[in-house]
Order: structure tokens, then sequence, then C-alpha cells
């Protein structure tokens, strides 16, 4: 593998807003996309993340697809329902959005404590991360079934193994999160304005 797991979504990173600023649709959902391999060395213990990230890409992917120059820009998924009144929906694009987002943080918090605190184990990384980030979101049973799951992480000096390649992968992470933390500050700003940033697992 050339270079870290990271340097598809990197490479992405780099064209994710127009010339006025605004983050582009398949951009930012490609950026996520090139993510999920970097899940699937989580194995078992991430399987759970992965799919809730894959069904959000596709819910706004499928809108995007189907007329990609209204939906050019993120926000635009949003707005459209915001006009409908179907935002609140839980199967709304803004509904996706935000549960991308969130999932987009724990791992963003995850990637850091990665490269930030080197003495913990792979468990503790994880679960100082959910608690930081989804577990206020979820429910008791999302959150039961996640401390179970955290139990199956991979060994950490293993995993950062596998997803450095032939690259550097502390740089890589750490430019990753700098790159992708605001992308996802925004988009929280954007849904609290129009009171769309606390929904909760039903």
């Amino acid at each position: 593998m050339e270079g870290t797991v990271f340097a598809p979504a990197l490479q992405e990173l780099e064209h994710v807003k127009s010339e006025q600023g605004e983050i582009l649709t398949k951009s930012f959902l490609d950026a996520c996309k090139h993510i999920l391999p970097v899940i699937d060395k989580f194995g078992a213990a991430m399987a759970l993340v992965k799919s809730d990230i894959g069904g959000n890409i596709s819910r706004l992917e499928t809108m995007y697809s189907s007329n990609p120059s209204r939906f050019n820009y993120l926000y635009s998924l949003v707005q459209v329902e915001i006009e409908t009144k179907t935002a609140k929906s839980s199967s709304s694009c803004t509904n996706g959005l935000l549960w991308l987002t969130r999932a987009m943080d724990f791992l963003v918090a995850l990637f850091r404590n990665l490269i930030e605190h080197e003495d913990w184990p792979m468990s503790q990384a994880c679960t100082d991360s959910y608690n930081q980030t989804l577990k206020k979101w979820h429910g008791w049973l999302a959150s039961s079934s996640f401390s179970v799951v955290m139990k199956l992480a991979p060994h950490r000096k293993k995993f950062m193994d596998v997803i450095g390649g032939t690259g550097d992968i502390k740089a890589d992470i750490e430019k990753f999160c700098t790159n992708f933390s605001p992308l996802l500050e925004e988009n929280h700003k954007f849904l609290a304005r129009f009171g769309l940033d606390e929904m909760k697992a039903s």
C-alpha cells in the first residue's frame, strides 16, 4: 500500500470546498467513504459504526444523485427538507448528515487519542472517544452494545502497523484530524441554526 490508509481521504479533502468556501456534497461524502477502509482494520469492534456510516453516506448519495446540480452543496440536502418540513424524520438526509457527522466526531476523537495517548490500550482509546462524542446521543441499549463490542478492539500496535502502510501514520492522522474537524464543526453549527443538532437516537 502506497502511503497510509488515510492518503485517499487526505487527497479528497483538498477539494472539499467550493471557491466560495461551501462544502461540496460529493467530495465530503467521498472523504467519509475513504475512511471506511480504516474502520475495516478494526474488525468486528467497529462493524456497527461502519454500517451506520455506510448507510448514512448512501442515503445522502441517493438524494445527491437524484439532482447533482441542485444538491452540489452539502447543506442544500438539508435546506430542501427544512422547506418541506421533513428534516426531523428519522429517514431524512438531515438525520443522515447529523449521524454521519457524529460518527465522524467519534472517529476523529479516536484517531487523536491514538496519537496523543500512546500508553492507552485500544479499548481505552475507543471508550474515551465514545464517551466524549456519541454516548450522550445514544440510548441505553446502544451504549451497552457499544461497550461490549469495544472489548473486541484489535491490539493497538498491530492496528497502527496495518494502517501505516509505507507512510508516516502519525503525521497523516494529525493532518486528517486538523483538516476534517472544522468541516464537522461547520455541520454542527449549520444544523444547530435550525434546531436540528440535538436529535437523539430513537
